[in-house]
């Protein structure tokens, strides 16, 4: 099953230098939570349409991990792999996002299929959204728009070799 998880730019380093990060882990997926959710509120959509929104959900966790990551550099980081369906289990939360799901097993690099990251002139906009992420979770609308702005930002896809020459440059 294809999952997105939520990094920074210190996970993505760990990854690289130990071949793997260990779980459990919280990822992002195309659960019956996440498919039931967009069935209620906007009718059917197609598996690359939830796929697009799991990783978009997996985008806004990359900003409060960056927020308790001082040394991570201010851009969103997800990466996509593909684990056991057996790994999988929704959080079955009504607080959570209906695409939130634990897997309890590594995830190597050999089973990540795509890292995406924010380019530069995303920055500025992602170190805002970090500053005030928690007061938008709590309903803060000027907090919400500040997050807008950087979810404005599309993700850059990276191949996994092309992951150690995207951190070189940053």
């Amino acid at each position: 099953m294809r999952v997105y998880l939520p990094a920074t730019t210190t996970v993505l380093r760990r990854l690289l230098d130990d071949g793997r990060l260990e779980g459990p882990l919280t990822v992002f997926a195309v659960t019956p939570q996440l498919r039931g959710h967009y069935e209620l509120s906007d009718g059917l959509r197609d598996d690359e349409e939830l796929e697009y929104a799991a990783l978009l959900a997996a985008a806004r966790a990359s900003l409060r991990l960056i927020d308790v990551d001082p040394a991570a550099a201010r851009r969103r980081v997800v990466l996509a792999a593909d684990v056991p369906d057996s790994s999988l289990t929704p959080i079955e939360d009504p607080a959570a996002d209906p695409g939130a799901a634990r897997i309890a097993v590594d995830v190597s690099l050999a089973d990540v299929a795509s890292a995406h990251l924010d380019v530069a002139e995303a920055e500025e906009d992602v170190s805002a959204a970090v500053a005030v992420v928690l007061e938008a979770d709590l309903g803060s609308d000027e907090a919400q728009f500040t997050v807008d702005q950087a979810e404005g930002h599309e993700l850059a896809w990276y191949a996994t070799q092309e992951i150690g020459p995207a951190l070189e440059l940053l």
